[in-house]
């Protein structure tokens, strides 16, 4: 029986997963393969290199660095998140990235992007997360307007939110037992999106991501109710906020950052032993 971990994005909201993970690793609950998206493939990369507090660290190290994300560095270069500060410099040489360990664990690890032409999922299997499987996690983690699309191979590549934004499905077909750790309280549903007069026109180059955007929120709620439905038949296991959690999509304050990231960790405790029943081998 194999068994799947499915991160959700959601910018600062994913220092809640990061707690969830961080906690599920100290108790050496292991997976055979995670699918992540945006801020879930960021950190959720850690998972696979066994870097527990990692995410915590660098986004407490790095609060309030323009270079790190700020709308100044929006302004400038056309993304929220330093491209290169983000995903190169700390990963490389300020927080080193264990890429050994991420290599040697076999446990597979999906990041999900939005193929900029085709406006469909595209998953791609990181291998070493040397600079190309980086920049597939930043491509993950790019969204419209928000970010530039990021060149891989001579395409184009948006956030994986635009298309799949918790990848369940796609997990269900690779694993027999999901876990899945969303970012959003179990009421939430998602509202009309309040920035597609923008959108219009910031992603005319791109009808088919345009299409996926317009109807995003819709497809997000389908999801959710989805994943509740599986929930109550008892063949995934949800990890979730106990209420919205309140944090920006540039976060400066670290005693928020902390906040939520505790939030994530102590929900986890809070379900290990129900997980664990989950989890366990069927006789």
């Amino acid at each position: 029986m194999k068994k799947g971990l499915v991160l959700e994005g959601g910018a600062m909201r994913g220092l809640f997963t990061a707690g969830v993970i961080d906690a599920l690793l100290e108790h050496n609950i292991e997976f055979d393969g995670a699918v992540g998206v945006s801020a879930g493939a960021a950190f959720g990369v850690n998972y696979k290199s066994k870097q527990i507090g990692r995410s915590l660290r660098y986004n407490l190290r790095f609060a309030g660095n323009p270079r790190y994300a700020s709308w100044k560095s929006w302004l400038r270069s056309g993304n929220l998140y330093g491209a290169n500060f983000c995903y190169h410099l700390i990963p490389d040489e300020l927080d080193k990235f264990d890429k050994k360990e991420f290599i040697q664990n076999p446990m597979e690890f999906w990041s999900v992007s939005t193929d900029a032409s085709t406006g469909e999922a595209n998953y791609h299997l990181l291998t070493d997360c040397g600079y190309l499987d980086l920049e597939w996690v930043r491509a993950s983690a790019s969204i419209p307007f928000f970010a530039n699309p990021v060149a891989i191979h001579g395409h184009f590549y948006f956030d994986g939110g635009v298309s799949d934004s918790i990848p369940i499905r796609f997990a269900q077909k690779h694993y027999d037992k999901n876990v899945i750790i969303t970012t959003q309280p179990k009421e939430y549903r998602k509202a009309a999106d309040r920035l597609w007069p923008i959108e219009k026109i910031v992603l005319r180059k791109y009808p088919n991501v345009l299409k996926k955007v317009k109807t995003r929120s819709q497809d997000y709620n389908n999801c959710l109710d989805y994943i509740e439905k599986e929930e109550i038949a008892g063949s995934v296991f949800v990890i979730r906020p106990p209420e919205a959690l309140d944090i920006g999509t540039i976060e400066t304050n670290k005693d928020n950052i902390k906040r939520v990231y505790n939030i994530g960790y102590y929900e986890a405790e809070r379900q290990l032993e129900k997980l664990v029943e989950f989890l366990r081998e069927e006789d």
